[in-house]
């Protein structure tokens, strides 16, 4: 492999690792969507909806083109190290936040978390519709739409009338 080829998978596995976040070693995943959620109010949520769609695509490619990498330096089928999935996952879910309130980027948190790790139809199955990093983002996308219909339904119906001071 020649210096710019190493260079390249080199940047492609520290971005889908997010640096040293994928290597921490109890639940990286965790840790992944967290880092999304303490970057989310600075680099995501200021921005109007088309600039976070545009970001979320962005991110979708790119991290398919780093979960790729890391797939070949780890030798495996979506390493446990690669969590910039997770970060398109969170950033969906906060997609159409009203308010950036603690509460709300919390349940959002555990609500991603929560449809991530459970896989609900079709999010397992979206593991095989694509080749290479493709397959590693896209069942992150759907689990943070199910996550966002979720906080969607709780910000709007339930918490907005119940407890207005908690968003």
């Amino acid at each position: 492999m020649n210096t710019a080829n190493h260079l390249l998978q080199s940047l492609g596995k520290n971005l889908a690792t997010l640096g040293p976040i994928g290597y921490l070693p109890v639940a990286p995943g965790t840790w992944g969507s967290l880092a999304a959620v303490i970057a989310a109010p600075w680099i995501f949520l200021p921005f109007s909806l088309t600039v976070q769609i545009l970001i979320l695509a962005a991110l979708f490619l790119l991290g398919s083109w780093a979960c790729s990498a890391a797939e070949a330096h780890f030798r495996r089928k979506d390493p446990g190290q690669a969590v910039i999935d997770e970060v398109l996952g969170q950033w969906v879910t906060f997609l159409f936040l009203a308010s950036s309130g603690i509460f709300l980027l919390a349940a959002g948190f555990f609500l991603f978390r929560l449809f991530d790790i459970l896989k609900p139809w079709p999010v397992r199955s979206s593991e095989k519709w694509f080749p290479g990093g493709y397959s590693v983002m896209v069942d992150d996308l759907l689990a943070g739409i199910y996550a966002l219909a979720a906080l969607t339904i709780l910000e709007r119906l339930i918490l907005a009338d119940l407890f207005p001071s908690l968003l």
